[in-house]
């Protein structure tokens, strides 16, 4: 019985990958691709959280195709291009679009 169930299930989860072209909603990005990004970001979020000059609870990133996106608000210039700095050190990161504003 347990045997069929996960046959069942294997077979419906086929069905729902073979029908949806293995595409992850975020435009013609690919499954794998956007576990990929998901990695970067978490990276890059992570590396934040180890930094004691970068605000990471104010700073926002998102990644699409190794393309990582900042944005939020930072205390000086400095801290925006710590942040800069930071994402473009992460492995796999193709390029960095830093729409951090500074706050005065």
């Amino acid at each position: 019985m347990k045997y069929a169930r996960a046959i069942a299930f294997a077979a419906l989860a086929g069905i729902t990958i073979i029908g949806s072209g293995c595409s992850v909603g975020r435009g013609q990005q690919t499954a794998g691709s956007y576990v990929d990004d998901a990695a970067i970001t978490t990276s890059v979020k992570a590396k934040f959280a180890e930094d004691k000059t970068v605000s990471a609870t104010s700073l926002s990133v998102e990644t699409l195709n190794g393309t990582v996106q900042l944005s939020g608000f930072a205390k000086s210039t400095a801290e925006k291009m710590q942040a800069e700095n930071i994402a473009r050190g992460v492995n796999h990161v193709k390029s960095v679009r830093n729409d951090i504003v500074v706050r005065p």
